[in-house]
């Protein structure tokens, strides 16, 4: 009798540990201090000279704009990323065209809403719609799509989306088979009230670790200038910056583009460095093997965002690749 009395007390002690183990992590969240952001402004006041902006699909869309006649190019740039990162190549590619850089929704300095009706706008099939939508106010019919990271998994899906908006794919480092993989209980956990209430203050901490993620980037970090660090953080001082960044984390989703590869039909040119440690090199030769048709460069001496990096190297593969391109039409 003594043991079993001792037994019901014990469980019940831990039955209680647990019922407030349990209200801590339900409740406390929302009793976490969530301080403002300081110092943050409407978008509009950190544009450059040559920043443009118009309505899309109810967002106000962030881009710039060089160049003039076909083919058109539109540039998609990576995770927290902006259209900073075609400053080296985009004038230089308006020699061959119309180029259009814009931010995509939750970077830069595009709209970022708190509230919709419709799609989530932070979702990648939004952003797709977001890039024709674009060219659609732009008045171009077709696109040469040229996305870095995250914005190749954009350009691609574009492309499977409305191949007949797409003239060729440009994929730079594109995050196709490292991209998207958060698991699925962690996105359920994402959705939770509690955790909608943190993310925002999680979201801060890129200001801490970003840098190091900056640095590992590029195959040679000395190159990472403070000149060019500042022009990274600038969206950082925008308006609801960090709600938009968890709203971006929150809506990434497993798109399964490894498994349509095969429904490709535009020209691809696939470009990488070879000391890319963000999407690993190897993955993007993978890509190009596994898209029919699909031209490689590999830069060497040059990391994740050729682009910037390596940006001599970049135009010739882009050129060579448009030249082939002009040559291939009747």
């Amino acid at each position: 009798m003594r043991f079993w009395g001792t037994m019901k007390r014990l469980l019940s002690r831990l039955l209680i540990a647990l019922s407030a183990i349990l209200l801590i992590l339900l409740v406390g969240p929302f009793f976490v201090p969530i301080p403002p952001l300081e110092g943050t402004v409407p978008p509009e006041q950190l544009a450059d000279p040559d920043s443009r902006f118009i309505e899309v699909n109810d967002i106000t869309v962030h881009y710039k704009i060089a160049g003039s006649g076909r083919p058109a190019f539109f540039l998609l740039h990576g995770f927290a990323s902006s259209t900073f990162s075609w400053r080296e190549v985009m004038r230089p590619m308006a020699e061959w065209g119309t180029v259009v850089a814009f931010d995509r929704p939750g970077f830069g300095l595009t709209e970022r809403p708190l509230r919709w009706d419709g799609p989530n706008p932070y979702s990648p099939e939004a952003q797709v719609n977001l890039t024709v939508g674009l060219m659609d106010a732009l008045g171009i019919e077709r696109a040469l799509l040229v996305g870095n990271s995250a914005g190749g998994a954009i350009a691609l899906l574009t492309a499977l989306t409305y191949p007949e908006r797409t003239e060729a794919l440009v994929l730079v480092s594109p995050a196709v088979y490292a991209g998207n993989r958060v698991p699925g209980w962690m996105r359920l956990l994402f959705n939770t009230p509690q955790m909608r209430r943190l993310g925002p203050l999680m979201a801060r901490s890129v200001r801490n670790w970003g840098i190091d993620l900056a640095r590992s980037a590029w195959h040679d970090p000395t190159k990472l200038t403070p000149e060019i660090w500042e022009g990274y953080t600038r969206p950082l001082r925008a308006k609801n910056w960090d709600r938009a960044l968890w709203e971006v984390i929150r809506a990434t989703h497993p798109l399964g583009l490894e498994k349509r590869l095969g429904e490709i039909r535009v020209p691809v040119l696939v470009i990488t460095g070879d000391d890319d440690r963000v999407v690993p090199t190897e993955q993007s030769i993978r890509l190009a093997r596994e898209i029919p048709g699909a031209q490689l460069v590999v830069i060497p001496e040059c990391g994740h965002g050729p682009q910037e990096e390596c940006p001599g190297p970049f135009l010739e593969a882009v050129g060579a690749f448009l030249r082939n391109l002009k040559a291939a039409l009747p």
